[in-house]
């Protein structure tokens, strides 16, 4: 071991053989502590110049650091310590035993506790965590001035919390818990706001014998949340005082099970959502959002409800016998099952959201799933869509999830075969649409809302709404409006409810009304509806009398607000983003929202959520849209119909654009189309887009609408120049059939067009789709038409993308000389284009092919400049796939120990970003290192740890590789061998994987 030492967890400080080592104070400092936080891991110089200069850095500043660097070069070497800062593009690189830096020997001896919990090794992970804690002197880094390194310093600072919150855990599962109520009191006054801490206080007493003070502990938890948030205390605490006061929270035994390895612990935090898919099947992905494999394999907690209404009105014994259904009555051996239909605007969806909440904490505890199946609309949902987005929601990535209806309703069962998950189907358009939809286990339940009666739902409790009854209308008013305001006009309230026919949505319409202006009385508003009183009579008669209604409403708008009402109505997403009524109406005030709060005060518009940028969402009532569709045709030429479309697509477009650039550092590898765009307020844009994958994803369905929406209406530019920016978003996530329907419906409009550049566009587009499908024939006729047109038009930037495309699929089918002279010439397509993005990713991918061959120097040179560039432009998802080709590099080398420092750097890059495929990969690639090094243990290990990710998301053909590898290490194991190759053998074969199923089979033979 090197006579340093290294601590940052408290103070920075060096030890040396002779003691503590003097670091020059500033600079020097800083840039040390940013090595050392990331030791034997590339620190790039333009990161260090943000340390220390955080704004306005001089023009010396690259060389300021470079000075700094090699004083701290001379004092490590000065200690005769085995410790070394090496250069390595585009940065530097702190080379030790992570033995000797306390932050990497805490992560290690956290993450070897966590190992040793799910082994069911409860005492010997409790000692590796007390080990861990006591590394820590104070604060992370306390004395040390840099704000964006008291960022990573804070990370560490929540995981030694983390670390001690995991101890305790254990300890009280193994019975210790009469020594810890101590510690947990200091812990709770010096954490007060960490609710988990407070309740293993409230266990550790309780399970102690003083059931008081726990109870008080929980009084307390809660007095301080109320007066210091406003908040309640969690789920978690209020279900450990219902469990006291009911005498139902038995202590833990004195010790616990032995799990399986990925099987979730008690207590353990959630797992994050599901994450993105590779560039190939052999590329580790972009990181762009969320968690482990092995967590999200089986832990995925969907919450997808809307929010419930406050002023709900119902009959009680309604509830209940939705709950009962719902719920099940004792013998029940099948799903549960509830429909509620009705007449338009009778509280469908109202009814079914409350009963849902109502019944989620206590009945559905694993989650509660919802769609609007848009039954009433043009386009309804199909169970394939629906299927595709609940499997996303249940922790199954994109890219693993079928094309066909029959294997997604299949996996979906499987899915929810063990748990008890609520869900919600609104607004069904028949049968059809929902028997693909209902799980098979009877420990879930669906609710199913709807036009028609849907009689044909086998062993469906059914529910009729109608109008409400007089006192249910009078107390909707009240809640409305005023109870007051009601008491103090009690007969004309009556009057009033009679004369909208106490149908739940008019009376709400009619109620904002008078809400909004209370200087109105409840009379004058009879008397207002009086004079269409013919029109009223007929409000349970269907939707004539509905129209009367909502054209009271509508005449009482301002004229502006009137067309804004009228235009909106073409939008065809579920939710509105404020900005959409500037774009509607060119208006480019800051606040657009202010726009749609006029119609919202009166019920026209409901708000639908709250975005990220404080502004609302907000959505229409389905019969309102078409109300006000009726009123756009008559009131509006198709002229300036088709102008107030094209500034909402050029809004959409502007953002899908700079989402687009801000994952890939510019508007690179991307062709554009010359429609114009029409630029929300800049600091909407900045806000949303502070995520760009998040956006993209919250925004599918919208942005999705509107290719097929300016295709339909002939704007064929801007509906190819969206379907292509989507891309950004498809290949990430594994959109496949998004990705071909937005497709198609674009290339039919550019055609009719004569659009060549776009048609050529969307050839291009789709065959890189094919090519992800391996359905390599179609992909090279859709890439050799497109490139014919891209050459006609000498467009470079169209025709590096085929190429290089075209390479790919050459060097998947194994052939390296045709790859590398098309991988040349879309380099120097790229080139011609100026974009450097799409050159680094030609280097990396042909770095693959050299590195084959035996080309290691080219290789190294290839993916060094590609390292370059995507540190240059800030693209994390290209510099994670280059790093993964550079481990691959060093194991050929023959320098493993490098090989497994950067493997597992980009696994956390995965893990960081909820690429769960590439987490696949890098266990693997982890198991190939320790294998090639001689450690057959730790090879197992990963190689197990891989099997267990993979088909967790049920990624069955990624599993049965690293089955194959693991079969190789166990000849000595041919009871575990077989058990591990019988179902490789039957992947293969199902997958025609010839030279993969020849081995498997092989080796079971030899075993046998």
């Amino acid at each position: 071991m090197s006579p340093l030492a290294f601590r940052v967890l408290g103070p920075l400080q060096v030890h040396g053989p002779d003691g503590p080592l003097r670091l020059p104070p500033g600079r020097q400092e800083v840039i040390l502590a940013a090595l050392l936080l990331e030791t034997n891991r590339v620190v790039s110089t333009n990161h260090l110049v943000d340390l220390i200069w955080e704004d306005n850095p001089p023009e010396t500043a690259r060389t300021q650091v470079q000075i700094c660097v090699s004083r701290l070069r001379k004092l490590l070497a000065g200690a005769d310590g085995e410790v070394s800062i090496t250069t390595r593009p585009p940065g530097y690189v702190l080379h030790t035993d992570a033995a000797n830096v306390d932050a990497a020997l805490f992560t290690s001896l956290v993450l070897r506790a966590r190992r040793l919990r799910d082994q069911g090794e409860l005492g010997q992970a409790v000692e590796l965590l007390r080990n861990a804690v006591t590394l820590w002197q104070g604060d992370c880094l306390s004395g040390l001035d840099s704000g964006p390194l008291a960022n990573k310093a804070r990370q560490l600072n929540e995981e030694r919390l983390n670390a001690v919150e995991l101890r305790i855990q254990l300890e009280l599962e193994l019975g210790r818990y009469d020594g810890l109520v101590g510690e947990l009191q200091r812990l709770t006054h010096e954490h007060p706001l960490r609710e988990k801490l407070r309740g293993q206080l409230i266990q550790a007493l309780y399970w102690s014998g003083r059931q008081a003070e726990a109870l008080e502990a929980f009084r307390t938890a809660r007095r301080f949340l109320a007066e210091e948030l406003g908040l309640e205390p969690s789920r978690e605490l209020r279900e450990l005082e219902a469990a006291i006061l009911a005498g139902r929270l038995p202590a833990p035994a004195g010790a616990v099970p032995v799990r399986t390895p990925g099987e979730k612990a008690p207590h353990e935090e959630p797992a994050r959502p599901a994450g993105v898919k590779a560039e190939e099947e052999t590329d580790a992905a972009a990181p762009t959002a969320t968690p482990s494999a092995e967590s999200v394999r089986q832990d995925a907690v969907p919450h997808q409800l809307p929010a419930a209404v406050a002023d709900f009105v119902t009959d009680a014994g309604r509830i209940a016998a939705l709950e009962e259904a719902l719920t099940g009555r004792p013998g029940r051996t099948t799903v549960g099952l509830a429909a509620i239909t009705g007449k338009p605007g009778t509280g469908k969806s109202t009814l079914a959201v409350h009963v849902a909440h109502m019944l989620s904490e206590t009945g559905f505890p694993d989650g509660q799933l919802y769609c609007d199946l848009r039954g009433t609309t043009g386009t309804p949902a199909t169970p394939e869509e629906v299927l595709g987005r609940f499997l996303r929601a249940l922790g199954i990535p994109g890219q693993l999830i079928p094309e066909s209806l029959d294997e997604r309703a299949e996996m979906y069962r499987t899915r929810l075969a063990s748990r008890r998950v609520l869900v919600v189907l609104d607004d069904a358009a028949g049968e059809g649409q929902v028997l693909p939809l209902l799980p098979g286990s009877r420990g879930c339940a669906v609710l199913v809302t709807g036009r028609a009666r849907l009689t044909a739902l086998p062993g469906a409790h059914r529910v009729e709404l109608d109008v409400l009854a007089e006192d249910q209308a009078l107390e909707l008013l009240s809640r409305i409006v005023g109870r007051e305001r009601v008491a103090g006009e009690a007969a004309a309230a009556e009057a009033l409810v009679r004369t909208v026919g106490r149908l739940p949505l008019a009376l709400r319409i009619v109620a904002a009304r008078l809400a909004a202006r209370p200087h109105w009385t409840l009379a004058s508003m009879v008397q207002r509806l009086a004079n269409e009183r013919h029109r009223l009579d007929e409000l349970t008669h269907g939707e004539m009398t509905m129209r009367a209604s909502l054209s009271l409403t509508y005449e009482g708008l301002a004229p502006e607000d009137r067309r804004l009402l009228r235009l909106l109505s073409m939008a065809q997403a579920p939710t509105l983003p404020s900005w959409l009524a500037g774009a509607l109406l060119d208006d480019r005030r800051p606040f657009p929202s202010d726009l749609m709060e006029p119609l919202v005060d009166v019920q026209m518009l409901d708000v639908a959520g709250m975005e990220r940028t404080g502004g609302f969402r907000y959505r229409f009532h389905e019969i309102i849209r078409v109300y006000a569709r009726e009123q756009l045709a008559a009131e509006h030429t198709p002229e300036t119909r088709q102008e107030a479309l094209a500034r909402m697509a050029g809004g959409w477009m502007h953002l899908a654009q700079q989402a687009h650039r801000t994952v890939y550092g510019g508007d690179f590898t991307v062709l554009h189309g010359d429609a114009p765009r029409w630029e929300p307020p800049a600091s909407y844009s900045d806000e949303v887009l502070a995520d760009p994958l998040a956006w993209l994803d919250a925004e599918q369905a919208s942005l999705c609408g509107m290719v097929e929406h300016t295709a339909d209406a002939g704007l064929h530019d801007l509906s190819w120049d969206l379907a292509t920016s989507l891309v950004t978003l498809f290949e990430v996530r594994g959109h496949y059939d998004l990705w071909e329907q937005t497709h198609l419906s674009a290339l039919a409009a550019v055609r009719k067009a004569g659009n060549l550049r776009g048609t050529a566009a969307i050839r291009a587009s789709l065959g890189s789709l094919y090519m992800s499908r391996n359905q390599f024939d179609t992909a090279r006729q859709a890439l050799n038409s497109a490139l014919d047109v891209f050459q006609a038009l000498d467009e470079p930037m169209g025709e590096a993308l085929c190429r290089r495309d075209m390479a790919l699929i050459a060097r998947t089918s194994g052939d390296d000389t045709s790859a590398l002279e098309l991988y040349r010439r879309s380099l120097a397509d790229f080139d011609r284009a100026g974009d450097v993005v799409g050159r680094a990713i030609v280097l990396t991918q042909s770095a693959h092919i050299r590195m084959r061959q035996g080309e290691i120097e080219a290789a190294q040179s290839q993916l060094d400049e590609a390292l370059d560039i995507y540190e240059g432009v800030g693209y994390t998802g290209g510099r994670a796939r280059t790093l993964r080709r550079v481990g691959q590099l060093l194991l050929e080398q023959g320098r493993s120990d490098l090989a497994v420092l950067t493997f597992t750097e980009v696994l956390e890059l995965c893990r960081d970003s909820g690429d769960v495929i590439g987490e696949g990969h890098l266990l693997r690639d982890l198991g190939h290192a320790f294998a090639v090094m001689g450690r057959p243990d730790r090879a197992r290990d990963f190689y197990d740890r891989a099997v267990t990710a993979r088909e967790g998301v049920m990624d069955f053909g990624g599993g049965a590789l690293a089955r194959l590898d693991l079969a190789r290490l166990l000849d000595a194991e041919p009871g575990r061998s077989r058990e591990l190759l019988v179902p490789a053998v039957e992947v293969f074969r199902e997958r025609r994987m010839g030279r993969e199923l020849a081995e498997a089979e092989r080796l079971l033979a030899t075993g046998s």
